[in-house]
């Protein structure tokens, strides 16, 4: 459904977009992650039109963005980045604008309305004036034009930003259900949407793709992954530590800084072949056999926050 190749853009001496590359399926939601100037929105712009590359291809629905513009951009919803709208029209004068840019008129066009009201919840604040809207019910209303009609695509820059918890929630949950059957591209910061909501993940850096894969892959980059996180009473620490590395299913046992006052806490990696679930098992046993008090026990599958940082540092992009 979204397929683009080798795009570059360049703003005077800066090159924000290099040799960028990515294709997003039906049923897919796509995080779209990097750091601040990284490319992200400049790219998303190529990818609805707003901006025309220096070079390379776009293709929407199979229509080409360059040769067929609007034909492309017929199948896109696009939430831009700020939530732009018109703050003189209240909710209702602007989605009917709307639905008359998109070709939408008389049933047709009060049916999309009323499904793009139920599905962003902007029952209560349809006649009020959006100049008077909060932040949150700001954005619901550009997101509700983005989907009034229908669209195949949907490209969403920052979907949640200024919404409240349960706000965001909400959002997440729309994006999961409206993914089944749609393209999604998310450009987001909050690393936790992209667990709540992403299928896979791209991560930009310095206008150039530095990682593609599913949320748990990246994970799996992490330094600490498909490791054991365990914390004991600091008195039994040393003797804990000697008895664990002798495991045959432990391959290394760290110390960590330990967020449990009066403990110690230690990160241990199983051997190859040997999963932390069995290593959880052995460390359990072990601590109950000895009457020994664990304070805390968990798996750990990574952390995508960590990874980001990682695969976003000048060594990992290649700079």
């Amino acid at each position: 459904m979204i397929s683009a190749k080798n795009l570059d853009k360049s703003f005077g001496g800066i090159r924000a977009v290099d040799h960028v590359s990515l294709s997003v399926d039906k049923g897919e939601v796509l995080g779209f992650l990097g750091p601040n100037g990284a490319g992200k929105t400049t790219t998303m712009r190529l990818l609805t039109g707003y901006l025309e590359p220096d070079a390379g291809e776009i293709r929407i629905g199979g229509a080409d963005m360059i040769e067929h513009p609007m034909l492309a951009k017929a199948k896109i919803g696009y939430l831009p980045e700020n939530a732009p709208v018109y703050r003189d029209m209240n909710v209702k004068s602007f989605l009917h604008f709307v639905a008359g840019v998109r070709g939408l008129g008389g049933k047709k066009a009060g049916e999309a309305i009323d499904r793009a009201v139920s599905v962003c919840h902007l029952e209560k604040v349809f006649y009020q004036s959006i100049d008077t809207l909060s932040k949150g019910y700001v954005r619901r209303t550009s997101f509700a034009q983005s989907i009034l009609h229908d669209p195949p695509v949907l490209v969403l820059d920052e979907p949640t930003d200024g919404l409240d918890p349960n706000q965001k929630f909400d959002v997440r949950e729309m994006i999961k259900e409206m993914g089944r059957d749609k393209a999604i591209i998310i450009s987001t910061h909050i690393l936790e949407e992209v667990d709540a909501c992403c299928t896979r993940v791209l991560i930009i850096s310095e206008g150039r793709i530095v990682a593609n894969g599913t949320p748990s892959e990246l994970r799996s980059r992490s330094a600490g992954a498909n490791s054991l996180v365990v914390s004991v009473g600091k008195a039994a620490s040393q003797d804990f530590r000697t008895s664990i590395e002798a495991f045959e299913v432990v391959a290394k046992v760290a110390e960590m800084r330990s967020p449990i006052p009066d403990a110690a806490s230690f990160r241990i990696f199983p051997s190859k072949g040997q999963s932390p679930a069995r290593l959880c098992t052995e460390v359990a046993s072990f601590a109950k056999n000895k009457n020994l008090e664990l304070l805390e026990i968990r798996t750990d599958d990574g952390r995508l926050e960590d990874v980001f940082r990682q695969i976003t540092s000048n060594k990992e992009a290649g700079r």
